[in-house]
């Protein structure tokens, strides 16, 4: 099955790549630096002949209110476009557990902008939507600081490995279209600035981690529930313990 991947030399994209190669798929790794441009639609139609799905891992360089939404709606659109005219069977997409729940959030919004020209297209589709990724956390903690010290608010955050975010993906892509949404977590809950904590602490990090009710996450303010998934999702087997473990003797 041939398997074109949008943003397949990112994070996640590289991953699924990997995965869905070793199961014997043609898996086509897409990006800007193949030639492949889903903003400009360079490539799309090329990428996409004789390919029977199409998943999009790619992100916005700019996390600008403005920038972000620009660049989901384009790239979706075109993303479709062009499936629609190749004859691909499922749009696969992935998106972020909670978005909906943020919508003060410019990147949120987006998100849930690019859900819904997926779910408008006449393509096949499942949105995969993730929760946090473990190898975020650093990047929480620095949007966080201040100074030396990070403020964030105990809400519950479910996380999970991007290796196990690619799975998930490898499933779905490989499956039929669900024509729906399929939420994926970690298979345990923290109170994310406990998380973070954590996570700091491993890394031997000084910086002091401050509970603070009134914090924001990425330009919004989560309520306890706000970032967990509902009770249908699939969990994923790596647990928070044995990813950091492996982080802090690097590999």
């Amino acid at each position: 099955m041939k398997i074109v991947v949008i943003g397949g030399s990112g994070l996640i994209g590289s991953k699924l790549v990997s995965k869905l190669r070793e199961q014997g798929h043609e898996a086509v790794a897409a990006s800007p630096s193949s030639g492949v441009n889903s903003v400009t639609g360079e490539g799309l139609a090329e990428a996409f002949e004789g390919a029977s799905a199409v998943v999009d891992v790619s992100n916005s360089p700019s996390w600008e209110d403005a920038a972000v939404l620009e660049f989901f709606e384009t790239s979706t659109r075109n993303l479709l476009a062009a499936e629609a005219a190749a004859g691909v069977g499922h749009h696969v997409a992935l998106s972020v557990v909670g978005s909906e729940r943020l919508p003060e959030s410019g990147y949120f919004r987006a998100k849930i902008a690019q859900e819904k020209l997926i779910k408008d297209s006449p393509v096949p589709y499942s949105i995969v939507r993730a929760t946090q990724f473990f190898e975020f956390l650093k990047a929480i903690a620095d949007a966080a600081t201040h100074g030396d010290t990070v403020r964030l608010p105990p809400a519950l955050i479910q996380p999970l490995a991007a290796e196990d975010v690619a799975g998930a993906l490898a499933d779905v892509a490989v499956g039929p279209a669900v024509n729906g949404t399929v939420e994926v977590a970690g298979p345990e809950q923290f109170r994310l600035d406990e998380l973070i904590r954590r996570g700091l602490s491993a890394h031997d990090d000084k910086r002091e981690v401050i509970t603070d009710a009134d914090a924001g996450y990425f330009g919004a303010e989560p309520k306890e529930r706000t970032l967990i998934p509902g009770d249908d999702a699939r969990l994923a087997p790596t647990r928070f313990d044995d990813w950091l473990s492996r982080s802090t003797a690097g590999g």
